[in-house]
């Protein structure tokens, strides 16, 4: 059975490490579309496992944290994010030493 798109993106939110950021372009390529940035927005915010699916790692293209995180507000997630370890400059999260590197799924099996 062909999974959901929202099912592909929360596969890939479930793969972010602790500690690590992605975008939600990043996440969208990864879940087999670069231009699902939005969709990956509509599923984080309707995420039916939090405490499974870290949605509170991704973040937009800039660093910033949703200012409409779904589970407690942009202040939420910056908690979550700095207990983590995560750490900001000037307000963003610093992608060059927290985005996580990973490159897209069919170049990983093939």
């Amino acid at each position: 059975m062909q999974k959901s798109t929202f099912e592909l993106i929360y596969d890939v939110v479930k793969q972010i490490p602790k500690g690590k950021v992605a975008t939600y372009g990043q996440v969208a390529s990864l879940a087999g579309n670069k231009r699902w940035s939005r969709v990956v927005g509509y599923a984080l915010h309707s995420n039916p496992d939090p405490e499974t699916i870290p949605c509170h790692r991704v973040v937009n293209r800039l660093g910033e944290v949703s200012k409409a995180f779904a589970f407690g507000g942009e202040n939420r997630q910056i908690t979550l994010l700095q207990n983590e370890g995560v750490g900001f400059v000037e307000g963003r999260v610093d992608l060059e030493k927290y985005q996580w590197n990973r490159v897209t799924i069919e170049m990983m099996e093939g």
